[in-house]
């Protein structure tokens, strides 16, 4: 582990190898687990604005379970997360004819619809970010159905840190990531 600025960052960020295989996996990260995906208080306000333009993107029983839960739930822990069809995929899923899943919210972004790209923890996966008052921790997640994205990674020499580059730009800001490549170059 090493701090950067109001992080502290483990290495494996650095060690481990990571390129998403939606070929292999399918999109199986919208799918698996046991909930949604977390969220920020700013990306529920989010969320509720934006979800009349994400809607038409989304699959009918996305949106019954959106319109049933709200945009978010809140879970006993008072975690923040998206809500899930029959306690299953993610409500804002979609799949395509191949059933390789995406993220109607991203399919709204990607055809200029909104502004917002997805949930903040979406994009930064593999990485997960925990906040702390004094600071954020950021590690690596290991989840066996990324395994594909794991040998594809290792296959292309990439590292966690540089496939998440745009998302930790996003969330930490350039000048952080730039930092961390200076940090990286020195090791």
């Amino acid at each position: 582990m090493f701090q950067l600025g109001k992080t502290i960052v483990s290495e494996e960020i650095i060690e481990k190898e990571f390129v998403c295989n939606l070929a292999a996996c399918k999109g199986a990260c919208c799918v698996e687990g046991e909930a949604g995906a977390p969220l920020t208080e700013e990306e529920v306000t989010i969320l509720k604005d934006i979800y009349p333009k994400v809607k038409p993107y989304l699959r009918p029983e996305g949106v019954k379970a959106i319109e049933r839960q709200g945009t978010h739930i809140k879970t006993a822990l008072k975690d923040l997360e998206t809500p899930l069809v029959e306690g299953k995929e993610c409500a804002y899923v979609t799949f395509s004819e191949n059933g390789t899943a995406s993220c109607g919210i991203e399919n709204a972004y990607n055809d200029g619809k909104i502004d917002y790209k997805k949930p903040i923890s979406c994009h930064l996966y593999p990485i997960r970010v925990q906040d702390y008052s004094e600071f954020s921790a950021v590690n690596y997640h290991k989840w066996p159905i990324c395994n594909d994205a794991c040998a594809l990674g290792n296959k292309l020499k990439v590292p966690v840190y540089k496939f998440t580059k745009e998302a930790l730009i996003r969330k930490f800001g350039l000048n952080w990531f730039l930092q961390l490549e200076k940090l990286v170059s020195e090791l």
